[in-house]
């Protein structure tokens, strides 16, 4: 019918349940405002959000926006690192920064300069990335990770921590020693690493990869 609007997504869910479409599973059928209210709750947290971690001690405001942390000659092997920042619909999150910072391969931080550190703006679909190395072992922490610090206008911001399937701190058994010393809070944060074969020449080595997606909760 010509010049009758499209129902938003509320009202679409108020008929289907008004039809029969949508109904209450449980021993005592909700009442359709109740139904309604789970279903929309429901669907908001379709994606679980990001476990927290510990801040850390190595934390150091003002770094740069730079994607590549990884210089010439640098030892350790080289990491990509990727992800998305969404919200728990799966939705991008306008005006996000992603901090991150980790130790070098010898296990130290730059608490002077910004050597491993940066604080990217994700691009327009979301994306994040950043070339650097492979975290160093240190005795207060001895599995490898990288801090993040997440902030996006309206939303709780994030403190966190990456891991590494492939790190010999799990035993090569990261399903079950995932949380060897409570080390890591959390099973998801310890990541699956992909490894690939360098190019033909030097500017193209060997590297690992991780994503690592960021999942943030409104405030």
């Amino acid at each position: 019918m010509a010049g009758k609007t499209k129902p938003n997504r509320r009202q679409m869910l108020e008929l289907c349940i008004s039809r029969g479409f949508l109904m209450s599973g449980v021993a005592a059928a909700l009442p359709q405002t109740q139904l309604l209210a789970f279903w929309e709750q429901t669907e908001a947290q379709s994606h679980k959000p990001t476990s927290p971690e510990v801040l850390g001690p190595f934390y150091r405001k003002g770094a740069p926006d730079q994607p590549i942390l990884r210089a010439p000659g640098d030892p350790g092997f080289p990491l990509k690192v990727t992800g998305r920042v969404m919200n728990t619909r799966g939705q991008l999150v306008e005006g996000a920064k992603v901090d991150l910072w980790h130790a070098d391969h010898g296990g130290r931080y730059d608490t002077k300069g910004y050597r491993y550190r940066a604080k990217i703006s994700p691009d327009a679909q979301g994306g994040y990335g950043v070339d650097t190395v492979m975290p160093g072992h240190y005795p207060d922490r001895p599995a490898q990770h990288i801090h993040y610090l997440i902030t996006a206008p309206g939303h709780k911001t994030l403190i966190t921590q990456a891991y590494f399937a492939t790190d010999p701190f799990f035993e090569g058994d990261p399903e079950k020693k995932w949380n060897k010393r409570g080390i890591a809070g959390h099973k998801e944060l310890v990541l699956p690493v992909r490894l690939y074969e360098g190019g033909a020449t030097a500017a193209e080595p060997a590297r690992a990869e991780v994503t690592f997606d960021i999942i943030l909760e409104r405030v």
